[in-house]
């Protein structure tokens, strides 16, 4: 990875953690154990998904950037897919409470977004890259006189 995608994980990932601390806390307090496991889950679950979506992404764009639109858009369906597969599994379950499971996961995918935007909005990306090979001096384009 290059710097810049380390740097705007850990802008993404680091809310996202303190998000999750404190959701783990709040549902300790207000469902017991339990809660708190649920809360950790979801935390967890979101990381996951969107740190290795991310990661999917970022390889995308470096190796095959022409694929880079419609990745985003697979991408997001799988990991739809693997949250209902997820879901399913764990349906009716008492290993963990299910109310702070949903409600960490929905806010730390919230802060995981909100993030990613901020991160993507303060990096400076280069939409032209300059080449240091050529030389300082401008060519002639058009017709001479």
């Amino acid at each position: 990875m290059r710097s810049n995608d380390v740097r705007n994980l850990l802008h993404t990932a680091v809310p996202t953690a303190a998000v999750g601390v404190v959701a783990v806390a709040v549902s300790a307090a207000v469902a017991g154990g339990k809660g708190a496991l649920g809360a950790a889950v979801g935390v967890l679950l979101t990381l996951l998904f969107m740190g290795i979506g991310l990661y999917v992404l970022q390889w995308t764009a470096k190796t095959l950037p022409q694929l880079f639109q419609a990745m985003g858009l697979m991408l997001y369906v799988a990991q739809l897919l693997l949250l209902m597969i997820f879901l399913a599994l764990f349906k009716g379950t008492t290993l963990f409470n299910a109310k702070a499971f949903a409600f960490s996961l929905v806010a730390a995918t919230v802060v995981w977004m909100a993030a990613q935007i901020r991160a993507h909005l303060k990096s400076q990306i280069f939409y032209v890259e300059p080449d240091s090979e050529k030389s300082d001096k401008p060519q002639k384009t058009g017709p001479s006189s």
